[in-house]
């Protein structure tokens, strides 16, 4: 009760828009991106008049209040000038991955009522072979960024033609919804998460005052993931909110990663675990300035020798888009930081550990982990089904296995649509792929099950080896036997496939489902280890 009136007490904006603005006040024209692969940058001020020359632009084309806007941007200053003037209308930003397919297009768009779209010139092709806009949006509400097309309107004509300063027809508070946030999920087509303004203002708060080294604050981020993801737009808000500067790449580069960090003296970043063994320790280390990084899952090995080598401050989290961060691990719990725990509960966010009954479970025992709080998501848009099935009155169900410690700090043993069940016993694929990657030689992993008449399912593990490596070098056998020396018998991979590299999010984790393509003989090309043959 103390800690939410103590949460109660804190002065937050009102909006994204608002936040943005008392920025641009305190900061004027200090630089707050930098996107160093296009030499364009933006400053504190330069967001918050574009934003508003947008915003004015956008209501005399016809947004309001509520309209859904889809936008499909690659990482250019458009994204977060577009989000904020967005934001300043009442209007929702819809992030189109820029990946997608014209089906994938065509599903977010009508799924999510998109009455408007901002799209870049790279994407128009997919567009163009869709065989008819959803019914809600039309031609002449297509903004193309970056050239000019006949028919449609130019983005930056529109910021031209905008005048500031920009007030609202509506006013627009914390609780007007800001984002429908699509996510993947674990089965089927993506759900709009439904997230508003005070969401993301608690997410920039969070990030900016609960991430903390010795060294003191912030002043150079990195931003490597697509913007049309959720974490990245955490991190923008964090730099805003700090006053420091963001640098922003086009799209993720491991080989080009330490790079980055020395040019632009990044003093924080999510650090990629695989980029340890891809880059092997040198003088040069000595001239990164890191003081804080972001790691989720890593094995201890890991987080010893990045903190070793470094001298940076390395901190696990755990969060997801319907509820954004929910634990975190504070810079000076040294010793917890080494394990593999997501720490303790974050700021405006309560979590209980339930059996399947619903009903707590004592500290030490698996459960699956509840959330409440202030601005967690509203649901999924148009989800009746995935809603009943996802929500308890205020309470999210993560679908993740938790168990808690007496001192509060949380563990994930694995997700619940994750877990193996082999001959019934449970196996939480998360633990698998961790003993994997202790093996110095391998670089990634990822574990799944796969059918099995005698046992219903099997652990299959996919592996990819460091550099330079091949399965002649590292052999099953000596996966098998490394496995065998941390698992459980019931826990070795019975099954090991090589691959040259996985599929991927947009944030870079290995993208499962792909794996488990209809069609794909999942056993092709294994390695059977009770059976010792090649298949």
């Amino acid at each position: 009760m103390a800690r939410r009136k103590r949460e109660e007490s804190i002065a937050l904006p009102e909006s994204l828009g608002e936040l943005v603005r008392e920025c641009a006040a305190l900061e004027g024209e200090r630089t707050l991106a930098v996107w160093f692969e296009d030499d364009a940058r933006l400053t504190y001020r330069e967001l918050d008049r574009q934003a508003d020359s947008l915003a004015d632009a956008l209501v005399r084309r016809g947004v309001r209040k509520g309209c859904h806007v889809a936008v499909m941007l690659p990482n250019v200053p458009a994204f977060p000038v577009t989000w904020v003037a967005l934001g300043r209308i009442g209007a929702v930003m819809v992030p189109v991955n820029t990946a997608y397919t014209s089906t994938e297009l065509g599903f977010v768009l009508a799924d999510s009522d998109a009455q408007f779209l901002i799209i870049d010139t790279a994407y128009l092709p997919v567009l163009e072979t869709l065989e008819a806009l959803p019914p809600l949006l039309a031609q002449e509400r297509v903004v193309v960024h970056g050239a000019s097309a006949a028919g449609r309107t130019d983005w930056d004509t529109l910021i031209a033609q905008g005048k500031t300063p920009f007030v609202p027809p509506t006013p627009v508070v914390r609780t007007d919804l800001l984002n429908l946030q699509y996510t993947s999920g674990t089965t089927g087509f993506p759900k709009g998460c439904m997230l508003t303004h005070d969401y993301w203002v608690i997410a920039a708060h969070n990030a900016a005052w609960h991430r903390q080294s010795s060294k003191g604050k912030f002043a150079r981020t990195l931003i490597w993931a697509p913007f049309f993801y959720m974490d990245p737009l955490w991190q923008f808000l964090m730099t805003l909110r700090l006053g420091a500067t963001a640098y922003i790449a086009r799209r993720m580069s491991l080989s080009l990663f330490l790079q980055w960090l020395r040019e632009y003296r990044i003093d924080y970043c999510v650090f990629p675990e695989p980029l340890l063994k891809q880059h092997p320790p040198s003088p040069s280390d000595a001239d990164i300035d890191l003081k804080y990084i972001s790691i989720y899952g890593w094995i201890e090995a890991n987080r010893q020798e990045v903190q070793r080598r470094f001298k940076v401050v390395a901190r696990e989290g755990y969060g997801m888009t319907e509820i954004g961060n929910a634990t975190l691990v504070p810079a000076e719990a040294h010793e917890q930081g080494l394990l593999r725990t997501c720490g303790l509960a974050s700021p405006f966010r309560e979590l209980s550990i339930r059996n399947e009954d619903g009903t707590p479970t004592p500290d030490g025992e698996i459960g699956e982990l509840w959330v409440r709080g202030r601005a967690i998501s509203w649901g999924y848009y148009k989800r009746a089904a995935a809603n009943a099935e996802s929500y308890r009155g205020e309470w999210f169900r993560t679908g993740d296995l938790f168990r808690r410690d007496a001192e509060g700090y949380y563990y994930i043993v694995g997700r619940i649509k994750e877990m193996i069940k082999r001959a019934g016993e449970n196996i939480a694929a998360n633990e698998v792929e961790a003993v994997l990657r202790s093996l110095p030689d391998i670089e990634e992993a990822a574990v799944l099950a796969v059918p099995d008449e005698l046992r219903r399912e099997e652990v299959k593990a996919y592996v990819k080896l460091t550099p330079g490596l091949t399965p002649r070098d590292i052999t099953p056998r000596t996966i098998a036997e490394h496995c065998a020396a941390h698992l459980a018998a019931f826990k070795i991979p019975r099954y090991i496939q090589y691959v040259d590299d996985f599929p991927r999010t947009p944030s870079r984790k290995i993208a499962k489902k792909q794996l488990l393509a209809d069609g794909v003989d999942l056993l092709a090309g294994c390695y059977d280890r009770q059976e010792n043959r090649w298949r």
